[in-house]
C-alpha cells in the first residue's frame, strides 16, 4: 500500500513554518553572538579599570545621576571617617578565597562619613561565623579623619526570598546600602547609593578583604553554536521530509 501524499497546502505549511524555525534560531545564534562581543568589551573595560590608579568617589550631589555600571570595580579613594558603632554585617558564604577564612560568615560592612558630607557603605572584609557578635560589639571607636581606597560596587539586589534584616543582631542579607541605610543612624544621611570593597590587609587579619569575586559568566558562545545547531536541524528534517514527499508523490 502506498503512502498518502500530503496536500499542498499541508506541505507549504509544514515548509514555511520549518524556515522560520531555522531563521528565528539564525537570529538567536546571531543575538549571542553579539552578546558575546558586548561581554568581551565588559571584560577589557573592566580589566582596564582595576589596573587604573583610584579616582576620588563621587560627592554626594552627583549620587542621583551616576552609572554605575559604568563605575563598577572603579578604584576610589574615600577621605571622612568610619563609624564602627554603626557597623552591619551581612551574611555570605565564601569561596575560592583568597586568604584563609572562608566558609559561612559575614561581610563587614560598615558606615563611612565623607569629610564633604554624606556616608558610603565600607565592606572592610570576611569574618567567618563566630565572629559574628565580636564584629558588631567590638567597636574601634570614631576614628579621625583618614583617606582609604577601595573597589566601587553597585547595590545587591535582593531576591523574592530574601529575608528582612535581623535587626537585632544587626544581620543582613544582600549589601544593599538602601537596606543597611534602616540599620544605621539616619543623621548619617544622604547615603551613597553603592558601597566600597577593601583590599586585604595583612596576612591573617580580620576582617579579610581583598575578597571581590571579579567574573563575569560567558556562555554566549556555546548558546550560539546551539541555536545554529538547531537551524541546521531544522533545515535538513524539511529536506528530508520534502524528499519523502515527493518520492511518495511519484510512487
Amino acid at each position: 500500500m502506498s503512502e498518502r501524499r500530503v496536500s499542498p497546502v499541508m506541505t507549504w505549511t509544514f515548509a514555511v513554518l520549518m524556515l522560520a524555525l531555522a531563521a528565528t534560531c539564525v537570529w538567536l545564534g546571531t543575538w549571542q553572538l553579539q552578546r558575546l562581543g558586548e561581554k568581551e568589551a565588559l571584560v577589557a573595560a573592566v580589566d582596564a579599570r582595576l589596573d587604573a590608579d583610584p579616582v576620588p568617589v563621587p560627592p554626594a550631589e552627583q549620587w542621583a545621576e551616576l552609572d554605575l555600571e559604568a563605575l563598577n570595580f572603579q578604584p576610589v579613594l574615600l577621605t571622612g571617617a568610619f563609624r564602627y558603632n554603626q557597623t552591619v554585617t551581612v551574611f555570605t558564604s565564601l569561596a575560592n578565597a583568597r586568604g584563609p577564612a572562608d566558609g559561612p560568615g559575614y561581610w563587614v560592612v560598615t558606615p563611612f562619613l565623607l569629610a564633604e558630607g554624606g556616608t558610603v557603605f565600607v565592606n572592610r572584609g570576611f569574618v567567618p561565623q563566630d565572629y559574628q557578635e565580636a564584629a558588631v560589639t567590638d567597636g574601634q571607636g570614631e576614628d579621625g579623619q583618614v583617606t582609604i581606597s577601595g573597589l566601587l560596587r553597585p547595590a545587591e539586589a535582593a531576591g523574592m526570598m530574601t529575608p528582612g534584616p535581623n535587626t537585632s543582631d544587626r544581620i543582613e542579607w544582600v549589601r544593599d546600602p538602601q537596606r543597611l541605610a534602616e540599620m544605621v543612624d539616619p543623621a548619617l544621611a544622604p547615603f551613597a547609593p553603592f558601597y566600597v570593597d577593601l583590599p586585604a590587609g595583612p596576612a591573617g587579619e580580620l576582617p579579610q578583604g581583598g575578597e571581590t569575586v571579579v567574573e563575569f559568566p560567558n556562555n554566549h558562545l556555546g548558546y550560539a553554536y546551539t541555536w545554529y545547531g538547531f537551524a541546521i536541524v531544522a533545515v535538513v528534517m524539511l529536506a528530508f521530509w520534502l524528499a519523502r514527499q515527493r518520492a511518495s508523490g511519484s510512487g
